[in-house]
């Protein structure tokens, strides 16, 4: 089979595989489409303490089953993986956190993923797509899964305003589904053009923050003098840290959904003052991802994060567009099928 082989650090090579053979408890999916995820990213820089080369990377996908006896699926059904690897032991699994599992795993990282024409998958963590779900869309669920994950996890209201900082996949997906979950009050900050743009055109307001002046008196500006209830940081990067505390309101809630790769200065004295929380948030548990797989289908938006849509063998391609400024780059998939 055609793989994408990560073989070191910015080392990428399309080489043909072994099909693998489903061991006991998984099935095997034949993979129509995958995306490239920020820990894709980190893994093709080297940064990934647990990924080692070669490996085929990849979690974000849609495929067709190709095996029996998962549970209410026929195979040939078109399906998407809920890809945590969790031990089912330990004190997170055993409460019913198995997403925070202290050892867990991940396809794509702890064995090989969805880069490749086929992959295996545990019987249980296979999720259905319905018919009008694309494809494309189907590989898309994952990330949409995060933001589900987020806003259930951490109990956003209804009706409580929010900005989010960063119009990336991510910032994307969080935006979308607050909109969704019914917020009616929501900015969007974003520095690079061709991202805010796409935002925009999803009908989000957005404004550059280098360009807002004094974030605290801008956020107090737009909200009747409070700041904002939900402060979303999709963005993982010292000057949005810089900012999140001043554009939180008395009592609110700063939720840090980007994976920092470096570590970050926060001033809390401006938390302590205002008693705000500052909450964190870890990809999904199954039913946020079952329910991210439905929601997905009621906004033609979200498929439009899809930026580009690339062959396996312009492997290399992909991860440049993602690491290079100004491409205009959100979510790149790679198509197997």
């Amino acid at each position: 089979m055609k793989a994408i082989v990560y073989e070191g650090p910015s080392q990428l090579a399309v080489r043909d595989l072994p099909r693998p053979e489903p061991k006991e408890g998984w099935a095997l999916v034949k993979v129509l489409c995958t995306g490239i995820c920020g820990t894709d990213l980190h893994i093709y820089q080297g940064l990934h303490p647990r990924a080692k080369a070669p490996l085929v990377m990849g979690h974000e996908f849609s495929g067709i089953l190709e095996s029996d006896g998962v549970p209410g699926i026929a195979k040939g059904s078109r399906v998407t993986v809920y890809p945590l690897l969790s031990c089912g032991r330990c004190t997170p699994c055993r409460e019913g956190n198995g997403h925070v599992c202290n050892t867990l795993g991940l396809l794509g990282i702890d064995c090989d993923g969805s880069f490749a024409e086929y992959v295996q998958a545990p019987v249980e963590s296979i999720v259905p797509l319905a018919d009008h779900i694309s494809d494309e869309l189907g590989a898309f669920v994952e990330p949409a899964a995060v933001a589900v994950h987020a806003l259930r996890e951490r109990g956003y209201t209804p009706g409580d305003n929010a900005v989010v900082f960063g119009c990336g996949t991510i910032g994307m997906v969080i935006a979308l589904t607050l909109r969704v979950f019914g917020c009616q009050d929501l900015l969007m900050m974003e520095t690079d053009p061709a991202r805010a743009q796409m935002a925009r055109d999803m009908g989000f307001e957005v404004q550059d923050p280098a360009k807002v002046g004094n974030m605290g008196d801008y956020c107090r500006s737009r909200t009747g003098g409070d700041g904002y209830d939900w402060v979303f940081d999709c963005a993982g990067v010292q000057p949005v840290a810089d900012v999140l505390l001043d554009a939180v309101k008395v009592k609110g809630r700063i939720l840090v959904v980007a994976s920092y790769s470096k570590p970050a200065a926060m001033p809390f004295f401006y938390g302590m003052a205002k008693e705000a929380e500052i909450l964190f948030t870890r990809v999904y548990r199954f039913k946020d991802f079952a329910l991210a797989a439905q929601i997905v289908g009621t906004d033609p938006n979200y498929e439009k994060v899809i930026t580009h849509v690339l062959a396996a063998d312009e492997a290399q391609k992909g991860f440049d567009l993602l690491t290079t400024k100004g491409t205009g780059a959100v979510k790149v998939l790679y198509r197997f099928s």
